[in-house]
């Protein structure tokens, strides 16, 4: 008897003499807690079931595969490798004209489409980082999204047991009417909470099929836990963010494009040397009666610039170059802005799932043994049992969004906050906004539950 656990102590009918009302409403009860037991997460078991299941690394690779934002990276690299081929051409003679401009060290064209190309290849690299975040964004949902369904099944089979015991009890005169009728709601409503959660299941496995590229993407289930997710220093990730984060590389190469253009501007004060050459046919009879013939002709010019040294646009370049220096201080006080909310929400999370873990279930669960304990003994209402025992639901509902939360906002940081992996790339008028606008990571949990 010593060696007996606390639940088997519990579970254990005492062999005393009793009346046999009493019998029968402490062996249902006892019943039904074990149930409860087993419906606990950590305890829950999954039904045998040849549903399929898949991982993280396969959904992403399947991602990599089919997801077209990365097929229209490509062809925008394409397009400005393209454009840098062009530019850097010779134009085409005319016929019966040959000349050519000396531009005396200015840049050329192909410089602009290098720094163009530099800005693509970057989206480019920021696209991949959005897809793949976005899979294990959506992965993350599933997984809740997946163990809150399991939870509600148990929650609703212990609900469905209650109601068993309620009537049992009510029979031998151990419960009244109004117990009945309570628990009955209860199971009803656990009921439509299984029915939200696989329409939720269903909307959350839409988008990732989504995602991955494949629509069709029969529902599956999900390798991994919740539970795995490591903890992060968030503060650390905000300041990686700033200096590493794609927008603000695309930001930089966008100073680099201005001081180009401002080079290119300075140069072009220098005067174009122009040359022009060629054979005409003269019809001019000479003094013996024949005309003139072929004849060769050559003009040199030189325009001055005495009043227009390029003054215009040179301002203007140093207008943009110096709107470049600030659009890299904007693109970092934005990503600061809004990892400021998400720290907050991973901040938040980690608290509320320590305290649900390790403090807040731990004695809602001791509060519905004892509650459940003084009833077989005859010292407590069943109404209490049932308030213990939705207060130990809720707290596992919660713990559950807690740890989606909790998930979801270490990955955002950890991404620089790239979460939508179905925004397509800008295109090279484009590049000029580093920072999309709906670059914003969705929150975790807002769907029904």
């Amino acid at each position: 008897m010593n060696n007996l656990t606390t639940q088997e102590k519990f579970m254990q009918v005492r062999l005393e003499t009793v009346s046999p009302l009493c019998c029968v409403s402490r062996f249902v009860l006892c019943f039904s807690w074990a149930l409860f037991l087993v419906a606990l997460p950590g305890r829950a078991q999954t039904p045998a079931s040849e549903q399929k299941t898949i991982t993280l690394e396969e959904l992403q690779q399947m991602a990599l595969q089919n997801n077209p934002t990365f097929a229209q990276s490509a062809a925008n690299i394409k397009a400005a490798e393209g454009r840098k081929k062009q530019s850097g051409l010779y134009p085409n003679p005319t016929v019966g004209y040959q000349g050519e401009q000396i531009r005396g060290g200015s840049f050329h064209g192909g410089e602009q489409g290098f720094f163009v190309q530099q800005d693509i290849e970057t989206e480019a690299e920021e696209q991949k980082m959005r897809v793949v975040t976005n899979v294990r964004m959506s992965y993350i949902q599933a997984l809740a999204a997946q163990q809150m369904l399991e939870l509600r099944h148990n929650l609703s089979k212990l609900a469905d047991d209650a109601v068993e015991t309620s009537h049992q009890l009510a029979n031998v005169g151990q419960a009244d009417a109004p117990d009945v009728l309570e628990s009955e709601v209860e199971a009803q409503q656990a009921q439509l909470a299984v029915i939200m959660s696989e329409q939720n299941q269903q909307r959350v496995w839409k988008a990732l099929a989504a995602v991955v590229g494949n629509p069709r993407l029969p529902l599956m289930r999900l390798e991994g836990q919740l539970e795995d997710t490591p903890p992060v220093n968030a503060d650390e990730l905000v300041e990686k963010m700033v200096d590493e984060s794609p927008a603000v590389r695309i930001a930089e190469l966008g100073i680099k494009r201005t001081e180009a253009a401002l080079a290119r501007a300075k140069r072009e004060t220098i005067p174009d040397l122009q040359l022009r050459g060629g054979l005409q046919h003269n019809g001019e009879l000479l003094s013996n009666g024949r005309p003139v013939g072929l004849q060769g002709f050559a003009d040199v010019g030189l325009r001055i610039p005495l009043f227009n040294r390029n003054q215009g646009n040179i301002a203007a370049a140093n207008a943009d170059a110096e709107r470049g220096k600030r659009e890299v201080e904007r693109v970092k006080l934005v990503l600061r802005e809004r990892a400021a909310s998400v720290v907050q929400n991973y901040t938040f999370s980690q608290t509320a799932v320590d305290r649900y873990k390790n403090q807040m279930i731990p004695r809602a669960r001791k509060a519905y043994e004892m509650y459940t304990k003084k009833y077989q003994e005859m010292a407590a209402a069943y109404p209490q049992v049932l308030i213990a025992q939705r207060t130990l639901m809720q707290l596992e509902v919660s713990y559950i969004n807690a740890l989606e939360n909790f998930a979801t906002s270490s990955l955002s940081l950890q991404s620089y906050l790239l979460t939508d992996g179905l925004e397509a790339p800008s295109q090279p008028g484009g590049i000029d906004q580093p920072v999309r606008e709906v670059n914003i990571p969705f929150q975790a949990g807002a769907g029904p539950q």
